[in-house]
């Protein structure tokens, strides 16, 4: 039972689809930024060009020829260093410590991952309720849960003048405090995600 209950919970949740929904919104924002950075580049590419005609090759080439004579002496000097200074007692406590840190990184790593997920899947659940027109029906809600302090307020007083009201009239009474209740609810849960 216990694998039906996660194959159900795993096939319901919605968290993959909004990261997906986040991840295309996210990409349409930077998408948006490319005639820009087409623009700069147009200006640009002309006095990039010019100086690489400018540039004489024999100059580029010497230093191409000084970098690798520094890279190769660099080289040499430290594989002489970590090839004389071979211990195998501390090459051993050497790997031993890499391999915890290496434990320590991927770890911090796929925390950060969860995090970076859980943003983008937020993003991409506001997205979606933007795209739905939900945002503003949420706005309503919230406003509807912050004013109706004066309707509770009056109603009270309605109530025991209305005593002998039919069961009919009770139950949308009833029910509208429940829809306020509901709404504080979302209210305190949406400001409660955003922190």
């Amino acid at each position: 039972m216990a694998i039906a209950d996660d194959l159900k919970k795993t096939l319901t949740d919605p968290t993959p689809l909004y990261f997906a929904a986040g991840t295309a919104d996210l990409a349409v924002q930077q998408a948006k930024k490319v005639p820009g950075l087409i623009e700069q580049l147009r200006a640009e590419v002309p006095a990039r060009i010019e100086a690489v005609k400018n540039t004489d090759p024999k100059v580029v080439q010497e230093k191409a020829k000084e970098a690798a004579k520094e890279a190769q002496e660099a080289v040499t000097a430290k594989a002489a260093e970590v090839f004389g200074a071979i211990d195998p007692k501390k090459l051993g406590e050497t790997a031993q410590d890499l391999a915890l840190r290496g434990v320590g990184v991927a770890a911090e790593y796929a925390v950060r991952a969860k995090e970076t997920y859980d943003k983008v899947a937020e993003h991409g659940e506001q997205a979606v309720r933007a795209w739905r027109g939900e945002v503003s029906e949420e706005i309503v809600e919230i406003a509807v849960a912050v004013e109706p302090g004066a309707e509770r307020t009056a109603e009270p007083a309605a109530e025991p003048a209305a005593g002998d009201a039919s069961a009919g009239d009770e139950k949308p009474a009833a029910k509208k405090p429940a829809a306020r209740r509901n709404a504080a609810k979302k209210a305190g849960v949406t400001a409660g995600d955003e922190s």
